[in-house]
């Protein structure tokens, strides 16, 4: 494994350099890899769903499926240690992999917790780490099944691996819009972008003093959408979904390509507090909300609201049609290409 892994990282590090390679066009080309390699393979028939998803879908038993997400958290990627307390981000490290459960419509169920510990790093900061990752774990009742530690040359690294399940067959994928299928979103979005740029700004004594910030909870804290995500699945609400997890326009685009169709979003309808901007909105990423699609017949029978958490509907689920006409934003009368401009990993 560790040849096939340190192979990849030559093969990105070389079309990176001369290519300029994309995250989303390297993931195309570990599917294709990872195709060609199980060509054959006995064990195939048991996975269900893999690379594009949210979660690998595995066949268990006649009753339900396995579903399995890892989830990569960097200091100096993802966080900074002097932005945020060690309790966000024990929170964030769990929370990440299990926004890919509920876009599933799954219930997650154990947890594997491996480290890279910079040699300066103080007990105190891990204590709070593991107080923010099992206080999350507590309340979605997710088992520490095992894990590994190591020291880390570059910073603290935090890789999850989520192993949940969900009734065989029913897992919600990307890959169910169809044209006519209304978009919904759960919450408000952008504010977790717009937290971020908040702090950016901040000086180390304002940080410090936004760490309690209300408006800041949904960057320290996002809450995985769990709940929803099962709800939608129990009552066969949702054609497709996906977590919002690097934007809205990214992540619609991924829903659109598994889809194999477009999108038209309504600006005005896009959920958002009046103080963040529309580009946050439309692109920030960590927001953790859900994104489904519900054909136009079925749509009545969404609350408005579940635990809390209100329910939007967005836009509508197009034909693919030309290229630079798979997504469009409506503004007003007018209909604009949207650009996908949410995070990338790389």
């Amino acid at each position: 494994m560790a040849t096939t892994a340190h192979a990849f990282v030559k093969v990105y590090a070389i079309l990176r350099c001369t290519l300029r390679i994309t995250e989303t066009q390297f993931v195309e080309l570990l599917r294709r890899q990872s195709a060609r390699h199980a060509r054959g393979l006995s064990n195939l028939s048991g996975l269900r769903r893999g690379i594009g998803e949210d979660c690998a879908v595995i066949a268990d038993t006649r009753k339900k499926d396995l579903l399995v997400t890892t989830d990569l958290f960097l200091e100096g990627v993802h966080f900074r240690r002097g932005w945020q307390e060690p309790r966000s981000v024990g929170h964030k490290v769990l929370a990440r992999g299990l926004s890919d459960i509920a876009a599933m419509g799954g219930t997650a169920r154990y947890a594997f917790l491996s480290l890279g510990l910079p040699r300066k790093l103080e007990p105190g900061w891990m204590n709070a780490f593991l107080r923010g990752f099992f206080e999350l774990a507590t309340a979605e009742k997710v088992i520490l099944a095992g894990g590994d530690t190591g020291a880390s040359q570059s910073g603290f690294v935090a890789d999850v691996i989520l192993v949940g399940e969900a009734p065989r067959g029913r897992s919600i994928l990307r890959s169910g819009a169809r044209p006519g299928d209304e978009i919904w979103v759960t919450g408000r979005l952008g504010l977790a972008s717009l937290g971020l740029r908040t702090i950016r700004a901040a000086t180390v004594r304002e940080r410090v003093r936004l760490a309690k910030a209300e408006l800041l909870q949904s960057f320290y804290y996002p809450q995985p959408r769990l709940r929803i995500g099962r709800f939608l699945r129990e009552r066969k609400l949702a054609s497709a979904m996906i977590d919002l997890s690097d934007g809205l326009s990214l992540d619609l685009a991924r829903l659109c390509k598994e889809s194999e169709a477009g999108a038209r979003v309504f600006e005005a309808q896009i959920p958002r507090s009046s103080q963040t901007p529309l580009r946050d909105a439309l692109h920030g990423g960590e927001d953790l909300e859900l994104l489904f699609t519900v054909p136009p017949g079925r749509s009545h029978a969404l609350p408005g609201s579940i635990g809390g958490v209100k329910l939007t509907r967005v836009g509508q689920i197009i034909p693919s049609g030309r290229p630079g006409k798979k997504l469009l934003l409506v503004r007003g009368d007018e209909e604009h290409p949207l650009p996908v401009l949410g995070f990338q990993h790389f």
